[in-house]
């Protein structure tokens, strides 16, 4: 007889790592146009530890929480023509309102994943959606970063961070990042060009003048991050606390500031699949737990000192 339940992580109150724990719910099935995928990993953002804690965009108890996928297509919905069953796939489950991924099996739409590249295994792949998609549609989409212009990125060695310094090196960017000095040899790995030890250096004067500035920290990064910018320079927040939008002051210095949420993209997915391929891009992965530790994964994001990602792994029952 098949089995019709599934193993997932989920909370019915709102709190620290111990409002967690493993549940057993009913196995979802894939409706129109989307893939039930068989999870193999899924990866951590800080979204995850915000909606952990706060109402954030989701509200509703009990939830699943995860956004990062990668697995194998286990069925497909009518109208499926781009996954078959038994295809390894990877992306990022639409934001915020399609999370689920803290589990056994999660439904998506089929054209939110896209085959999984040979060069990263499952553990790899699912630290790349949320993230790299986050730096690429800073970089790409809303700030049409150009060859030889100077790219300022904060809290580079994070989840987003350490992906958007490759993205912005991919596009011919002179890339600084700030940092503490003990992340700055990867960082180097990775291709940054210069690096700014943010607890003793004065970033703004550190920088010197940029063309795009990526703020993945908020509070005060924001307006301080608009005086380094060249005229007609842009400054993309991600952070979702810093909702102020900076727009008179941006318009008195002649720059813009915009805030941004990922979108599920395929052909941004796409896109960072060509980038693994070719070895512009490559995932950091700090430290991976088993899915019944999600806890424990979560206190260490919690702890914010995470270089690169964090990723949740299913072990398979028998």
């Amino acid at each position: 007889m098949t089995k019709t339940t599934m193993r997932a992580i989920s909370q019915d109150q709102l709190g620290g790592p111990e409002v967690l724990r493993e549940v057993e719910i009913e196995r979802p099935a894939p409706g129109p146009s989307e893939v039930l995928v068989r999870v193999h990993a899924a990866g951590m953002s800080p979204t995850d530890w915000v909606h952990r804690r706060l109402p954030g965009f989701l509200g509703r108890l009990p939830l699943v929480l995860g956004w990062d996928v990668s697995g194998v297509v286990e069925a497909a919905g009518i109208g499926v023509t781009i996954h078959e069953v038994g295809d390894e796939v990877f992306g990022m489950l639409p934001y915020p309102y399609g999370h689920g991924s803290f589990a056994e099996y999660v439904t998506a739409p089929a054209r939110a994943l896209v085959p999984k590249p040979a060069e990263l295994d499952h553990l790899q792949a699912a630290a790349v959606p949320l993230a790299a998609l986050t730096a690429r549609q800073a970089l790409v989409d809303t700030a049409d970063v150009r060859p030889g212009q100077r790219v300022l990125i904060h809290a580079a060695a994070g989840g987003v961070g350490h992906f958007a310094v490759q993205i912005a090196k991919s596009l011919g960017a002179t890339v600084i990042g700030t940092a503490s000095a003990p992340k700055h040899g990867v960082l180097r790995e990775l291709g940054a060009d210069e690096l700014i030890d943010y607890h003793t250096e004065d970033f703004e004067k550190a920088a010197g003048e940029v063309d795009v500035v990526i703020d993945l920290i908020g509070g005060d990064y924001a307006a301080r991050s608009l005086r380094t910018l060249r005229k007609g320079g842009i400054l993309v927040s991600l952070v979702l606390s810093n909702t102020h939008l900076l727009t008179e002051e941006a318009a008195e210095l002649g720059v813009r500031h915009r805030l941004m949420l990922v979108e599920a993209d395929q052909a941004g997915m796409l896109a960072l699949a060509e980038l693994v391929k070719t070895g512009a891009l490559r995932p950091v992965v700090e430290a991976s737990f088993p899915l019944e530790q999600a806890p424990k994964a979560h206190e260490l994001g919690d702890a914010g000192r995470v270089t690169g990602k964090v990723v949740l792994t299913v072990r398979w029952r028998r």
